[in-house]
């Protein structure tokens, strides 16, 4: 068994970029950490390029390509700082543009890879599967992977301008999140929608705003003016499911 060491190992190079937007892109692949999201991971049917272990891991193997890496070279390659001995390089799923079969959900500007996570993870909780993102954080980052807790496995989702993905949700009622939005407790909406979610600081771009058939919003009670964006996507999307 041959066990790389070296930091300067093009394999090590290879996995180690794929912590950078730029790597990702080159590579067209995305960096899984972690025994239970690596098991999850390769549960859901995306392709695994690689596996990479290491020297001496006990736990899980799989029937794929696989390296082992000495402790040093798995520092190197792991965004997390304390490597559970396994991490995979998973192919990023390429999906065009195009209508949804059922609600969804509209990211607009969200800027936080951990929010993304976030609201991923919700959103396989609550059975919104497919997921357009404009001008958002990278949902492939090793922290918005890792927020996620395997949700990005399971989601469809769609990039694109904002222009392009209006133009795809034509005739979807639009529902933006926003604080002055009617009360979400009583809202009823329609049986499909498409639920618009905002930047952290900015909300909703005007384009985006312009377009909604309806606004919701969350009643907040004492001092506090508004919640994060991934909590309000969760509470927001349960509801809405709820009063269909």
């Amino acid at each position: 068994m041959i066990v790389i060491k070296s930091k300067q190992n093009p394999i090590v190079k290879q996995i180690s970029s794929l912590k950078d937007k730029k790597g990702r892109r080159e590579r067209g692949t995305f960096l899984v950490e972690g025994c239970k999201m690596v098991r999850e991971c390769v549960g859901s049917g995306l392709e695994v390029v690689l596996v990479a272990v290491c020297e001496g891991y006990e736990g899980e193997t799989y029937s794929l390509p696989t390296v082992v890496l000495g402790e040093d070279a798995l520092r190197a390659v792991c965004d997390e700082k304390t490597p559970q001995g396994i991490v995979a390089e998973v192919k990023i799923p390429q999906n065009s543009l195009k209508p949804p079969q059922k609600s969804c959900l509209f990211l607009d500007g969200v800027a936080d890879p951990a929010n993304i996570g976030a609201i991923l993870r919700t959103a396989a909780a609550a059975g919104f599967e497919e997921i357009y993102l404009s001008d958002c954080a990278d949902p492939y980052s090793p922290k918005s992977v890792r927020a996620s807790m395997s949700g990005v496995f399971y989601a469809r989702l769609m990039h694109g301008t904002r222009d392009e993905i209006l133009q795809t949700l034509s005739g979807v009622p639009m529902i933006a999140a926003d604080m002055d939005g009617e009360n979400i407790f009583i809202f009823r909406p329609p049986e499909k929608f498409c639920l618009c979610i905002g930047n952290e600081g900015n909300g909703l771009s005007n384009e985006v705003r312009s377009r909604a058939a309806f606004t919701v919003g969350i009643p907040m009670e004492g001092r506090v003016e508004s919640l994060n964006a991934a909590v309000s996507a969760g509470i927001l999307m349960y509801l809405l499911k709820k009063g269909v």
